[in-house]
């Protein structure tokens, strides 16, 4: 009868799914409790993204993903795009220390724990872009690009310090923000983005040194600052040590 054939068919769904589960070594496999809705919970998280050789791609999933996933062991590179990722917590990437790259654009973060990317030393890229960030948190020293384009960020939410260790930094991106001023950039930047903020001035120190006129710039050779307020054309000393001038309002 069909509702024997549907018993059936039900049973051996679920033996495949316990078997599936088992072969993918289990626990860490496993996501959170409450990162998925009900039935979903123990579902691998190698069956709802696409697990390969080091790659973990959550992009969009269905059913909304709510909160970062348990990753297999050795994962180096995350995608987890266009979720509904609401917070990181201290230990959501604690146990995953080969993460090289983690982009988590386009979802709904509003809030990450200070210490949340603090034991991710091989960290090189992360994308936080298109969430609703107000402050960022501690990041790795080892960063060489960094993405926080689109989000709620102010100067008070961005410590004064928040760069100044990453001395491998090239690309930082902290467009379409609410930033007041340009903050601490190190040295090994080579693309700045910063347009479609709220800067309203910049003084001798924002990129050069006031007390050193033959200070060179060299690595910057792309920054951005249109969209703002500030006229760049009433500052200029502000640009002597750079090899080229920022994009903007120059009257």
């Amino acid at each position: 009868s069909d509702s024997m054939k549907a018993l059936l068919i039900t049973c051996l769904l679920a033996l495949w799914l316990t078997a599936a589960s088992a072969r993918m070594s289990g626990p860490e496999l496993r996501l959170r409790p409450g990162s998925l809705p009900n039935g979903y919970i123990n579902l691998p998280t190698c069956l709802l993204c696409v697990c390969l050789s080091g790659s973990v791609y959550c992009e969009e999933v269905s059913p909304d993903m709510t909160s970062v996933p348990l990753l297999p062991k050795e994962t180096a590179y995350l995608y987890a795009r266009f979720n509904k990722i609401k917070k990181i917590g201290k230990n959501d990437f604690g146990d995953t220390v080969t993460l090289k790259r983690i982009d988590l654009t386009g979802n709904m973060i509003s809030e990450i724990d200070d210490a949340a990317f603090s034991k991710l030393t091989l960290l090189e890229e992360l994308s936080l872009s298109e969430n609703r960030l107000a402050k960022l948190p501690a990041l790795p020293a080892k960063l060489t690009s960094f993405n926080a384009n689109g989000n709620l960020l102010k100067t008070k939410g961005v410590k004064a310090n928040a760069f100044k260790k990453l001395t491998g930094l090239a690309n930082l991106y902290l467009a379409n923000n609410q930033l007041e001023a340009v903050p601490f950039i190190p040295e090994s930047v080579r693309i700045l983005h910063l347009q479609d903020n709220n800067i309203t001035e910049v003084n001798t120190d924002t990129f050069c040194k006031s007390d050193n006129s033959y200070y060179l710039r060299l690595s910057l050779s792309e920054v951005r600052m249109d969209g703002n307020p500030v006229v760049l054309s009433k500052y200029p000393d502000s640009f002597t040590c750079m090899k080229v001038l920022p994009v903007g309002r120059y009257r």
